[in-house]
């Protein structure tokens, strides 16, 4: 199914095994490469990926000393090189290390200083109304110094190649793009002048180290006023690659506009594919797209011949072993990245480890738990997200498993939630479970209720209710007991909605609920009495979701508050006064609480009880599904 994808790949004088790459993502692990971060990568490696890029690593703390990014500053980083290089071939994959000389604009300020440093004196990210400093071209020439060094560093540990950190706004970019750049030496100015910085780095690497490869990324639109468009970049890319890398490696975004560089479940699928054929169509090199590919489009795309390998960043995180199973003709095996962002890049941008919402085992790759000292005989009780991983994992580690769950489908909320097309993949990690749970001692009993004196718990040694929560209807709003008003939870089941639709709750539920309804055609109208619509998301979801609203025609109205619901429509009292909003249907979409009834209840009987996910606090999908991985962890 996957030939192509799967067929062998040449970079430079380096054979792939197939044309699968995981591409840079910072993992946050630490300073050095150490025994948790070799454990990832060699997980990768074993799970059949041709070609491994490290995240950033930097080759001088002079300007900036980011923490959280390995140091290549020296000859004392080679023996943790080496052991990461040893685990990566002993996998069977390739290793490339990205290496950087800095962020410039987007970094932190320049040790002893205020403000970071960049090409020019341009506006700090994180604070506009500061100016970084300018770097003079002295110390322009001590980053290329320095770069040739750090790449024979990596030589000397054993890497196949060294990556050129040059993409979507980092200091490499700041020099390439003429809205940071405005130097008047010969680092800046005409399209040749500002490409002087990174060609250099790419010589400084290929006389340093001439037996590695060369790959280097390239962000061809940055989605923003001023930035650079797919226009300039196709003129820039023969460029590039005439200066001897071997794969060119093509993206999308800026910091300004950080959900083209991670895109979430609103962009749906491959979203920079087309800059990278256009890429393709200009450079005689090798070229990598990324950015939700699945692996039906990546083949489609290496057959066609619009990119040579595809990246698969999230998606390898999610399962290390996606390429192995693809090999093995088991696609629906591949435990699907659902493109949340929540604890990949929500994680690193908040300062900690990389984590990841379908697979809490990211990081822990060398103490994952073994066999349980004994079998026992779980019962869970809902098939949700948490009380499906919670059987999935009591299972593997030697448990007999049975959950019960009223419903006549598993995936609780999930399930429904997960209708419109830009959530499919959460009902495809629905599918996982119950793929998973097929191959193992489990057995699952849909439209069965269980309650405190159920017989089915009176040989269990462990019971773990994870019923969830139910819907909030608050008492104080008139009206909400009308037949025209429902629940999100009851839209998602199929209630019916008429066409003038007011969603009262604009955070993550109401907000994703009211993108799916005007897609269908309704006139949606969301009243949110915070300030802020999806406060409660990531905000690089949530650049999208308003855009996504904005382009569906969707009213906002916020600082707003719903007095009563009545035959004439929505009466709202906010900024501009009282008002009534007219209404066929009002959703309310105004939080959850926890089911704890059943918890209670075998608590007060005195059974081996445990409770997991929403009927303990509710939260979102990856909480719920790392904190039953813990759970069933101990058992």
């Amino acid at each position: 199914m996957f030939d192509h994808l799967l067929s062998r790949g040449r970079i430079g004088r380096l054979e792939t095994r197939n044309r699968i790459v995981m591409p840079p993502m910072h993992v946050g692990f630490g300073r050095r490469v150490e025994e948790r971060e070799v454990a990832y990568f060699a997980a990768r490696a074993a799970g059949g990926v041709g070609l491994i890029i490290t995240g950033t690593m930097t080759t001088t703390s002079r300007f900036e000393d980011n923490e959280g990014w390995p140091k290549v500053e020296d000859d004392g980083a080679i023996p943790d090189l080496a052991r990461l290089a040893d685990a990566v071939h002993a996998g069977g994959a390739l290793l490339a290390g990205q290496l950087t000389p800095g962020s410039g604009r987007v970094g932190p300020p320049e040790p002893g200083g205020e403000v970071p440093v960049s090409a020019s004196a341009t506006p700090w990210l994180a604070d506009p109304s500061r100016a970084c400093r300018e770097l003079t071209t002295g110390e322009v020439e001590y980053l290329v110094e320095q770069y040739g060094p750090a790449a024979a560093r990596l030589a000397a540990a054993g890497f196949d190649a060294v990556d050129i950190h040059s993409h979507t706004g980092y200091l490499i970019d700041q020099f390439m793009s003429s809205q940071w750049n405005q130097r008047t030496d010969r680092y800046g100015g005409s399209l040749e002048n500002r490409l002087r910085f990174p060609l250099e780095l790419i010589a400084a690497a290929r006389a340093a180290a001439p037996e590695l490869a060369i790959t280097f990324r390239l962000t061809v639109d940055h989605h923003m006023p001023g930035g650079r468009s797919l226009e300039e970049s196709l003129q820039m890319a023969p460029i590039i690659a005439e200066a001897g890398i071997h794969l060119l490696m093509v993206d999308d975004g800026a910091f300004e506009t950080v959900d083209w560089i991670f895109p979430p479940y609103y962009m749906g699928d491959a979203p920079l594919l087309p800059g990278a054929a256009a890429v393709r169509a200009v450079v005689d090199v090798p070229v990598m797209a990324t950015g939700n590919i699945t692996p039906e489009i990546g083949d489609r795309a290496v057959a066609a011949g619009e990119v040579d390998f595809i990246g698969m960043g999230r998606a390898l995180i999610a399962d290390p072993d996606l390429p192995r199973k693809l090999a093995a003709a088991q696609p629906a095996a591949v435990r699907p990245c659902i493109r949340c962002n929540q604890l990949c890049v929500g994680n690193i941008l908040a300062g900690e480890p990389l984590g990841c919402a379908v697979n809490p085992e990211v990081g822990f790759e060398a103490h994952l738990p073994g066999p349980a000292p004994e079998q026992r005989h779980v019962v869970v009780v809902g098939a949700g997200p948490a009380g499906l991983e919670v059987a999935r994992v009591a299972a593997t580690r030697g448990h007999r498993v049975d959950v019960y769950d009223e419903a006549d489908h598993a995936g609780g909320v999930l399930w429904p939630a997960a209708t419109p097309d830009f959530k499919r993949e959460l009902r495809r990690m629905v599918d996982w479970w119950q793929g998973q749970l097929a191959e193992l001692p489990v057995s699952v009993h849909l439209g069965h209720r269980i309650t405190a004196d159920s017989s089915e718990l009176r040989d269990a040694d462990q019971v773990v209710v994870a019923t969830g929560s139910t819907q909030l209807v608050p008492a104080s709003i008139p009206g909400t007991d009308r037949d025209d008003v429902v629940d999100v939870l009851r839209f998602h089941q199929g209630a019916p909605v008429g066409h003038r639709v007011v969603m009262v709750g604009g955070g993550l539920s109401g907000s994703d609920a009211a993108l799916e309804l005007a897609n269908e055609g309704h006139d949606v109208t969301v009243v949110e009495m915070l300030d802020e619509i999806a406060r409660d998301m990531l905000v690089v979801n949530r650049i999208t979701l308003l855009r996504r609203l904005d382009e569906a025609g969707v009213r906002l109205l916020t600082s707003t508050r719903v007095r009563e619901i009545t035959d004439d429509g929505v009466i709202v009292e906010g900024p501009d006064g009282v008002g009534t909003l007219p209404a066929d249907t009002v959703v309310l979409a105004l939080g959850s609480r926890p089911r704890t009834d059943l918890f209670t209840e075998l608590t007060a009987a005195g059974l081996p009880v445990q409770a997991v996910g929403d009927c303990v606090e509710p939260a979102k999908v990856g909480e719920a599904v790392n904190s039953a991985y813990a759970l069933a962890a101990q058992l």
